[in-house]
C-alpha cells in the first residue's frame, strides 16, 4: 500500500497544492513555516479522517477562508482509491472513498494504516493520561474492525451516564433501574475494550525492548505497562462500589475512560528520572514497536510520517532511524527536513530509491 498522489485546496497555509510521490521514500525540503508539517498532517487525516496536530477542523482552514478539502489516491492490492476529506464551516465534514459519502467516519479508519513520529510526541511522556488513551484506541483501531465504534458506544453511554447522575443530585432523587441500564451498557462496551488495550499492550511490551536497546544501545530496564482499574476488579464491581461517590461528585469515577500507560525506567517514571535523549529513545522505540506489531497484525506495510526528525535527533539516533529503510522494514516514507544537502547525503546513504520535494 502507498499513496500515489495529495491535493490540497485551503488547507492550513495551502492555497492549492498538488503532488506526485515516490513509492518508497518521499522528503519534503525547505524553511520553517512553509508548510511541510502540514503535509504530513494532511496524508494524516486521509488516514483517520482528522488531524493529527489539531483536532478543531475549523482550525485547519486557511485563514480568510470557509472550507478546505484534501484528496489522494492509494494504491492498494493493486487496486485504486481515491480519498477525499472536504470540510465547510457550514455543512461540516464529509469523507468520500471512490466519490462515495461514509455515513460514519469509523468505518474509514484501518483502512490505510499509518504511524506518525514527531517532536509532539513528547506529549505522550509529559502530559495526562488521555494522549495516552488516545495513542492506544488509534493505534488498535487500526487492525481491529469495529473497535472504534465500540469506544465511541462507551463514551455516549458514559455522557448518558454522567448527565443522569447530575438529574439525581440537581432533583434530589434516584431511581436504581435506570441506572442499572446504562451501567448494563457500559459493562458491556468497556470488557471488550479492556481485553483489546491489555492485550496490546502485553503483545506490545515484547518487541518494545528489542527496538529501546537498538536506538540507544543503552543498558537502562525500560517497560509499558497498562494500568486500568479492570485490572483489579470487574467493572460491574467497580461501578457498585463507587455509586456514593458518583452521586456526589455527579459523574462516573470507575471505566476505562481512567486507563492510563504507565512508561518507566529503572522502575521508576521515564517523565522524571529520564533526560531529553533518554525519553527521545523511548518514543521511537514506542513508534517502532507500533509500526512492527501493526504490521504483522494487517500482513502489510503501513505508512510511516517522519517530522523533522533530522534536526531533533543526534546523528546516531538518525541514523539508527534510517537503517530501518536498507532492511525493508518501512514501507512507503515521507520525511520533513530544513536542510536538503543534510537531507539528500542521509538518504543517499540508504540505497534507497528517493524524491526530493522542495516547498516554497
Amino acid at each position: 500500500m502507498y499513496l500515489k498522489n495529495l491535493t490540497l485546496f485551503q488547507f492550513k497555509n495551502h492555497s492549492e497544492s498538488d503532488y506526485i510521490f515516490n513509492e518508497k521514500i518521499n522528503c519534503f525540503v525547505g524553511n520553517n513555516g512553509v508548510g511541510k508539517t502540514n503535509i504530513l498532517d494532511a496524508i494524516h487525516y486521509l488516514s483517520f479522517t482528522k488531524s493529527y496536530f489539531n483536532y478543531i477542523d475549523s482550525q485547519n482552514i486557511q485563514f480568510k477562508n470557509d472550507f478546505f478539502m484534501i484528496k489522494g489516491n492509494f494504491i492498494k492490492n493493486e487496486n485504486n482509491e481515491e480519498i477525499q476529506c472536504n470540510f465547510d464551516n457550514n455543512s461540516g465534514k464529509i469523507i468520500k472513498k471512490n466519490k462515495k459519502k461514509y455515513k460514519k467516519f469509523s468505518e474509514h479508519i484501518g483502512q490505510y494504516p499509518l504511524i506518525i513520529i514527531s517532536p509532539t510526541d513528547s506529549n505522550l511522556i509529559l502530559e495526562g493520561s488521555e494522549i495516552r488513551r488516545k495513542y492506544l484506541d488509534s493505534s488498535i483501531s487500526q487492525y481491529k474492525k469495529g473497535y472504534l465504534q465500540t469506544l465511541i458506544n462507551y463514551n455516549k453511554v458514559l455522557k448518558q451516564r454522567n448527565f443522569l447522575l447530575k438529574q439525581f443530585f440537581e432533583r434530589n432523587y434516584f431511581d436504581e433501574i435506570i441506572l442499572e441500564r446504562y451501567n448494563n451498557e457500559m459493562i458491556k462496551y468497556a470488557e471488550i475494550i479492556y481485553e483489546e488495550r491489555k492485550s496490546f499492550i502485553n503483545k506490545l511490551s515484547l518487541v518494545f525492548n528489542k527496538y529501546y536497546s537498538i536506538i540507544s544501545d543503552a543498558q537502562e530496564n525500560v517497560s509499558i505497562t497498562y494500568h486500568s482499574q479492570l485490572n483489579e476488579n470487574n467493572i460491574n464491581t467497580l461501578l457498585k462500589n463507587s455509586l456514593s461517590k458518583d452521586r456526589v461528585s455527579q459523574r462516573t469515577s470507575t471505566g476505562i475512560h481512567k486507563d492510563d500507560i504507565i512508561f518507566n525506567m529503572n522502575e521508576y517514571p521515564i517523565k522524571k528520572i529520564g533526560s531529553q535523549g533518554q525519553q527521545k529513545s523511548f518514543l521511537i522505540a514506542l513508534k517502532l514497536a507500533q509500526y512492527d506489531f501493526i504490521s504483522n497484525k494487517i500482513g502489510y506495510k503501513p505508512i510511516i510520517l517522519l517530522d523533522d526528525i533530522f534536526d531533533k535527533l543526534d546523528d546516531k539516533r538518525v541514523k539508527q532511524l534510517v537503517s530501518f529503510t536498507n532492511d525493508g522494514f518501512f514501507g512507503q516514507v515521507f520525511i520533513t527536513d530544513t536542510h536538503q544537502k543534510r537531507c539528500e547525503d542521509i538518504l543517499n546513504s540508504t540505497k534507497v530509491e528517493f524524491k526530493l520535494i522542495k516547498i516554497n
